[in-house]
């Protein structure tokens, strides 16, 4: 009984590593990517001057005119999270924007105001939480060469957070940024009054 208690142990044993190793319903992953080409290269002479971390939850429904939900329609709930760059574009201060005292103890420096960046979604927190799909809806997306397009939940995410953005006081925060890493700058380098204003100014 020993014997055979021994060797149904090994079997077992030995099928499970055979399984593994052979594994006919197993799966592996080959990258045939071609290599990444550079389209270009640009020079930046901007600030980025403060960032904006936004999250957004999209509601969006899709009904038909004379169907009921359950045969035509869909609602989905989608998580957009991203970040929001506001900067100072330097390149556009002009040729007279700076101004510096004979004795080079004042510097004057006149600057645009803050612009911001498009949207950055983060792919790894923004998803899809919630669907709702008619009848009809499902038998589309399984015939569908490409289901589940969330081109559109990331496009008005991007459109939410940038009027979120907006509405913010992100730019004013660039603003006062910029303005305090040039006038510690400045001083560093030995002026004694540093001023900082904004071509809206007076």
């Amino acid at each position: 009984m020993a014997g055979l208690l021994v060797l149904a142990v090994l079997l077992v044993v030995g099928g499970r590593l055979a399984w593994s190793w052979l594994n006919p319903l197993g799966e592996r992953s080959i990258d045939r990517s071609q290599p990444v080409l550079l389209q270009s290269i640009k020079d930046m002479s901007r600030f980025q001057a403060a960032t904006g971390t936004f999250q957004v939850v999209v509601d969006l429904e899709k009904d038909a005119n004379f169907l009921p939900d359950a045969v035509k329609g869909t609602r989905t709930l989608f998580v957009g999270a991203g970040g929001v760059d506001a900067y100072v574009d330097f390149s556009a201060v002009a040729a007279d924007g700076v101004t510096v005292s004979q004795d080079r103890t004042e510097a004057t420096i006149r600057l645009p105001r803050a612009q911001l960046e498009k949207p950055n979604l983060d792919n790894s927190r923004s998803y899809v939480f919630a669907q709702q799909r008619g009848l009809l809806d499902r038998v589309q997306d399984f015939l569908s060469g490409s289901p589940g397009d969330q081109r559109e939940l990331y496009l008005l995410a991007e459109k939410k957070i940038t009027e979120a953005a907006v509405s913010s006081d992100l730019r004013a925060r660039a603003d006062a940024n910029t303005k305090a890493m040039l006038t510690g700058m400045l001083k560093s380098l030995g002026f004694s009054k540093v001023t900082v204003k904004f071509t809206d100014e007076a």
